[in-house]
C-alpha cells in the first residue's frame, strides 16, 4: 500500500494554517469543534455541505440514563451486553456517566427534543432495559441536532467551515507527527494544504461499501483509509452492524426504519402473518444482530415484513411522521398495510484503533465518531449509543489537545511531501477496463455477497483476492470518485482480512462456518491491523489509556 494517494508537489498546494483540524461534519466533528473553540482557532472541512452526514440520517434518538427508574450503571450493562464480551469496560463507563453531561450542554446549544406531560419524551429500543432514547421531532433526531450544531458552529467565529473539500491524505513531518491534510478543493479542483496543532478525524462510516445501506452517499469510509495508509492502526474491522429493517420497496432507497418502531410495539411478520422472532429471547427487541441475522433466515423462506398497526394510528403520526410521509411515497400506507423491510449495512463498530481521550497510534492524530474504534461498542452497537459516543469522546479530544498543546503551529516546510511521481496506486495492464465508476458497484456487491450478514472461510478469501487484485488494477484519475473507490477498496479488505482471521462468530460478525462464540478459546479480544503488516494483531479487552 503506497503512502500517497496520488502524486503532489509542494510548490503547487494552496496553504492554511490553524490550532485544530477537524475532518467531518457530523455530530462527533462539529461537537469536538464547538468544544475545542473555546480554547483554539478551529477549521472544519466537510465532503459536501456541512449538513450531509449520517447524524442527519438518525432517527432513533440518543441514549443516555436520565430518567429516575434508570442509571448509568443499567446503561452499561446493557451496553456490555449487547456488545457480546468485546466492549471495553471502563470505556463504556465513561460513555454512559459522561454522556448525561454532553447531552445537557447539547440541549444548552440548542437542540430541541420532544416533551411529553412537562417533562423529556423517553422510549425504548432493542437491548435496552429501560426508557431511555431521547427523541425530537418524533423520528427525525438526528436532523435536530445536526440543525443545532450547523447554526452554533455558524455563529462562532473561532470556527472556519470549508465545504465541498475531499480528504485525500494526512500529511506528516520528519518525525511522523500528523501536521495537517491534503485535501482536494471540490469546487476548483485544486489541491489544498491545511495545517494544525491537532487533526481530528471525524469523517463517519463505510456503509457505500456494501450494495444495500441505510447510509447517505458519502459513507464511504475515507477516514478510516486516510489513517491505514498514513500508518495508524485499524481495529476491529471484522465487526459490521447490518440494521434489520430497511425498506424494501424496487426502485426505492433502503431507508432506514428506525429500531424505535419496534420499541413502540411493531411486529416482525412473515408472508403468513406469524410473528416469527416469537421463540428468540427479546423478540423483535434483541440486539440488532441477533434481529438481523433472524429476517435473513426468514427471507429464505417468504418475503418479511414490519408491521406497525399494534402501536395504534394516533401513536404511529405522532412518533413517526417522516417514517409515515417516505413510505407512503413509495405506495406503503403504514397505518393500514405490513412494510416489507431487509436488513442493510448501518454502523461500523470498528474503525481508526484509539484510546478513550481520542487518540490514536500516531502522534497529534485524533478521531472520533463512527470512524473511530475505542472500544465502546464491542462487536455489536447498542441502539442509539453512536450519537453520545461522538459528543463524550469528541468532548475528551479536546480536554487532551488542551493537555498537550504548545502553541507552535507547524509550517508547510515541515511536510513530508512524495519522493516522486509514482506515489500513487499503480495501474495493471486492465486499466482500461477498470475505472472508479465501473469498479464501485462490483466492490459493492462483492461485499454484500461475500463479506456480508453470513460469512465462511471460502467467500472471505474470494473477496481478498479479488479486492486485492482490483487495487493493482484501478485506473486512477484525480476525481473524488475514483479516490472514494480506492479507499472503498483498501476499508473492503480490511474488513475481508479481519473476519477471516477470526474463526468465531460474534456480535455482527457471523462464520457459518465457525457459529459459535469461542470466549474460552482465546477469541475474546481486539483485532488490529497496519499497512506494515500482512497479519491481524490481537489486543486485550481491557487496556490502559
Amino acid at each position: 500500500m503506497r503512502r500517497y494517494l496520488c502524486p503532489w508537489s509542494k510548490s503547487g498546494v494552496r496553504v492554511f494554517e490553524s490550532d485544530v483540524l477537524v475532518l467531518g461534519s457530523g455530530i462527533a466533528g462539529l461537537y469536538t469543534a464547538i468544544k475545542a473553540s473555546e480554547y483554539f482557532q478551529v477549521t472544519v472541512l466537510t465532503k459536501k455541505t456541512i449538513k450531509e452526514s449520517n447524524t442527519e440520517h438518525a432517527q432513533g434518538g440518543i441514549a443516555v440514563a436520565i430518567d429516575e427508574a434508570d442509571s448509568p450503571t443499567q446503561h452499561l450493562q446493557d451496553t456490555l451486553k449487547a456488545g457480546a464480551g468485546l466492549c471495553d469496560p471502563l470505556t463504556v463507563k465513561i460513555l454512559v456517566e459522561e454522556g448525561v453531561v454532553c447531552v445537557e450542554e447539547l440541549m444548552g446549544m440548542g437542540a430541541q427534543f420532544d416533551y411529553k406531560n412537562g417533562e423529556l419524551a423517553l422510549t425504548r429500543e432493542g437491548a435496552h432495559s429501560q426508557k431511555r432514547i431521547l427523541h425530537a421531532l418524533g423520528d427525525s433526531t438526528g436532523w435536530e441536532i445536526e440543525r443545532a450544531l450547523v447554526a452554533k458552529v455558524k455563529s462562532t467565529p473561532e470556527i472556519s467551515t470549508f465545504e465541498d473539500r475531499f480528504v485525500i491524505d494526512l500529511l506528516e513531518n520528519v518525525h511522523g507527527d500528523i501536521i495537517g491534510a491534503l485535501v482536494l478543493n471540490g469546487e476548483t479542483g485544486e489541491l489544498e494544504g491545511h495545517l494544525a496543532n491537532a487533526v481530528v478525524l471525524a469523517t463517519g462510516g463505510l456503509g457505500q461499501v456494501y450494495s444495500f445501506t441505510t447510509n447517505p452517499n458519502v459513507a464511504t469510509g475515507d477516514g478510516m483509509a486516510v489513517a491505514l495508509r498514513a500508518g495508524a492502526d485499524l481495529m476491529d474491522m471484522e465487526f459490521v452492524q447490518f440494521h434489520p429493517t430497511a425498506l424494501l420497496i424496487p426502485n426505492a432507497p433502503r431507508f432506514l426504519i428506525s429500531e424505535a418502531v419496534r420499541g413502540e410495539g411493531a411486529h416482525l411478520i412473515n408472508a403468513n402473518g406469524s410473528r416469527f422472532m416469537d421463540k428468540i429471547d427479546g423478540k423483535e427487541l434483541a440486539a440488532r444482530d441477533i434481529v438481523a441475522r433472524g429476517i435473513w433466515k426468514e427471507m429464505n423462506e417468504s418475503s418479511v415484513y414490519l408491521d406497525f398497526r399494534p402501536i395504534g394510528e394516533r401513536r404511529i403520526l405522532e412518533r413517526f411522521p417522516n417514517i409515515y410521509k417516505t413510505c407512503l411515497k413509495y405506495g406503503v400506507d403504514v397505518l393500514t398495510m405490513p412494510l416489507p423491510v431487509a436488513p442493510a449495512a448501518h454502523y461500523m463498530m470498528g474503525g481508526i484503533a484509539t484510546n478513550s481521550y481520542g487518540e490514536t497510534s500516531l502522534s497529534q492524530l485524533y478521531a472520533a465518531g463512527e470512524c473511530a474504534c475505542n472500544g465502546v461498542h464491542g462487536a455489536n452497537r447498542l441502539a442509539s449509543n453512536s450519537l453520545l459516543d461522538g459528543l463524550v469522546f469528541g468532548a475528551r479530544i479536546v480536554k487532551r489537545i488542551r493537555d498537550k498543546f504548545d502553541g507552535k503551529r507547524p509550517c508547510w516546510e515541515e511536510v513530508v511531501s512524495p519522493e516522486d511521481s509514482q506515489c500513487g496506486i499503480e495501474a495493471g495492464t486492465n486499466m482500461s477496463k477498470m475505472s472508479g465508476v465501473s469498479l464501485r458497484k462490483q466492490i459493492q456487491d462483492l461485499m454484500w455477497s461475500q463479506v456480508g450478514i453470513l460469512r465462511n472461510e471460502e467467500s472471505l478469501k474470494e473477496a481478498s483476492r479479488l479486492l486485492a487484485a482490483w487495487e493493482r488494477e484501478v485506473l486512477l484519475t484525480p476525481s473524488v470518485d475514483d479516490y472514494e473507490t480506492v479507499n472503498m477498496l483498501i476499508i473492503g479488505a480490511a474488513i475481508a482480512k479481519a473476519a477471516l482471521d477470526r474463526k468465531e462468530s460474534r456480535g455482527g460478525h457471523f462464520r457459518s462456518d465457525y457459529p459459535l462464540r469461542l470466549d474460552l478459546d482465546g477469541w475474546q479480544k481486539h483485532s488490529l491491523q497496519c499497512k506494515e503488516d500482512n497479519y491481524v494483531r490481537y489486543i486485550s479487552v481491557s487496556r490502559a489509556d
